[in-house]
């Protein structure tokens, strides 16, 4: 029997750390097999089990209620209804003994439609790769699924926020029937809108306006108080980090919060960063949205969700092919009034 004195000293090579003879790693060849080097590389490793995926960002889901089912349909459709009343609501129906008449209620209803477009993606695995695989513990199918997913939701983040220009759609950033405005100035000598110029008054001023106003032109309906508001990171981060002054553990944001419409109409207000929203306003500006976060006001439906519609083997290209495919709607604001956009901030 071979003494381990006589395997070589155990203070150097691959176990020490120290150089290996020669300066070469072992190989499996006659000289390494004959000489007691042997040994596969593969082995000499710690592998570590976590495999590292894109660093991304996905939001979607928090800024907007997604419905779920529908069908491989074209279009998605909502109906709304006006009501109106002869001589209107406020004196119109006082009537009196020997009136030869009442006022007539009357209802406008009109339909909305709104498009539907299909996910499709395929993933492929060479027949080979599949049988590699086997030997390393992972699966290569579900590290491409994986990449599927990333790219699906990738692509619902720009339909929520941005919507698809070149098929005439818009998301929650960019709806051309919400109001557009400018936030007001700082009043400075050198006047600026933007909340890194302003006092904590000055911001929570532009919040309350803005809340304000989405709220008036909603009749100032319980239900239509604004609680939902998406700003860039960069201003997101501003408020989040800023005391209200020096000596104040208090930020600008929990001032906001404390101090806005909505908390004290008995709402809640969230408020948000979206990478989306920097350069989203008039001219490049960056812009704040205010908008109702309910269903009843807007929503993106998942018609089909993403699914793993078909798998085939193809003997022409030696591998295994896999469709995903989904049908989502684009945007659905039912009342434009409930959305607007500050820039500037």
């Amino acid at each position: 029997m071979t003494s381990y004195q006589n395997m070589g000293k155990f203070d150097g090579g691959i176990f020490g750390g120290g150089a290996i003879p020669g300066g070469a790693l072992p190989v499996m060849d006659e000289a390494g097999i004959a000489s007691g080097q042997a040994f596969l590389v593969s082995e000499l490793e710690k592998r570590d089990p976590l495999i590292r995926k894109p660093l991304s960002s996905i939001t979607y889901p928090r800024d907007i209620p997604v419905s779920v089912g529908g069908g491989w349909v074209d279009y998605t459709s909502a109906l709304a209804v006006s009501y109106g009343i002869a001589g209107g609501s406020g004196s119109g129906p006082i009537t009196a003994g020997g009136a030869n008449g009442l006022p007539i209620v009357q209802a406008n209803t009109e339909k909305g439609l709104y498009k539907a477009h299909i996910f499709a993606a395929a993933l492929r695995v060479m027949f080979q790769d599949m049988q590699r695989a086997n030997y390393i513990g992972r699966s290569l199918d579900q590290l491409l699924q994986d990449g599927v997913r990333l790219a699906y939701d990738k692509h619902m983040d720009e339909n929520v926020y941005r919507g698809f220009a070149v098929y005439g759609t818009s998301g929650l950033l960019n709806n051309p029937d919400a109001v557009q405005t400018t936030v007001a100035s700082n009043g400075a000598a050198t006047p600026s809108t933007k909340f890194a110029d302003k006092t904590p008054e000055q911001i929570l001023r532009d919040v309350n306006s803005a809340l304000l106003a989405v709220w008036a032109a909603n009749e100032y309906d319980r239900e239509a108080i604004p609680n939902h508001i998406l700003l860039p990171y960069e201003q997101y981060s501003y408020i989040l980090e800023t005391p209200v002054t020096e000596l104040a553990t208090e930020t600008i944001l929990d001032y906001i919060l404390k101090n806005n419409v909505a908390a004290k109409e008995g709402g809640g207000l969230y408020i948000g960063g979206t990478a989306w929203a920097k350069g989203a306003g008039a001219g490049g500006t960056d812009r704040m949205t205010v908008y109702v976060n309910h269903e009843r006001f807007l929503k993106v439906e998942e018609l089909v969700p993403l699914m793993r519609a078909m798998s085939q083997p193809n003997a022409a290209n030696f591998c295994y092919d896999t469709a995903y495919a989904a049908n989502i709607s684009e945007v659905e604001v039912f009342y434009p009034s409930a959305i607007a956009y500050f820039d500037g901030i």
